[in-house]
């Protein structure tokens, strides 16, 4: 049986007729976090959102099971007037819902568990308002979201921007254990270049219309891959 979870073949992300990346070639594998990493606008989010069929490709092609395999985290800060915790959470559910949208014991078992994996164990927590939680809070609630889906992918977009660094530490360490312990492939788009490093399986290192490179830090580095995709010694800031 195949581990590996998504592949791209020669892909071509864009936007109409502008072309950002092409022939993308890679492989992800199952129970790995993936960091991806590259310099601004070089089309991160817009593999992400290719990827989770937000947006279609366009040339070439990637495969996973199907659409219902992906759950995404986009990083737009969200405000949900008169949502609960528990509301936001069982949007995760609605593709097994039935054709009313109501959610069955299992669903509520569910959404109460995902909760419990990012680390809010008082059930009391699911009552609350999502709008009075910290931007912290409101991540580890959208991972719970995603949780909820139960998808053997989550695609995330730079999910510990607007966070200080002991929450960027948390929401990175959740990710790499629930990919560990339960299996899930993890792609996170981001800029924390120290933790990606410290904590990613592989690196995907994107550089700007010339490609990606899927490999180990250290890899990439001995490579001087890094240089090539940033366009600086990004490791001697002082020159």
């Amino acid at each position: 049986m195949s581990n590996v979870s998504i592949s791209t073949n020669k892909l071509t992300i864009g936007y109409s007729e502008t072309v950002i990346q092409s022939d993308l070639t890679f492989s992800l594998q199952v129970g790995e976090m993936v960091c991806m990493l590259g310099p601004n606008g070089c089309g991160k989010s817009t593999l992400l959102r290719t990827l989770a069929g937000l947006q279609p490709a366009l040339g070439g092609e990637f495969t996973h099971c199907d659409a219902k395999s992906i759950a995404l985290v986009l990083t737009e800060r969200l405000s949900m007037d008169n949502t609960t915790v528990h509301d936001v959470v069982a949007m995760g559910r609605y593709p097994y819902t039935s054709f009313l949208g109501g959610l069955a014991a299992k669903d509520e078992e569910v959404i109460a568990e995902a909760l419990q994996q990012v680390g809010f164990d008082d059930e009391s927590v699911a009552n609350t308002m999502f709008n009075a939680h910290s931007d912290g809070e409101k991540q580890r609630i959208l991972i719970a979201k995603a949780l909820a889906q139960q998808t053997p992918l989550i695609l995330l977009d730079e999910p510990t921007a607007h966070l200080d660094l002991p929450h960027r530490i948390l929401i990175l360490r959740l990710l790499r254990n629930l990919a560990h312990t339960q299996g899930k492939t993890v792609l996170i788009s981001t800029h924390e270049l120290d933790l990606a490093l410290a904590l990613g399986d592989r690196i995907l290192l994107m550089t700007p219309r010339k490609g990606v490179q899927l490999d180990s830090a250290e890899n990439l580095k001995k490579a001087d891959a890094f240089t090539s995709a940033f366009g600086m010694d990004i490791f001697s800031p002082l020159g």
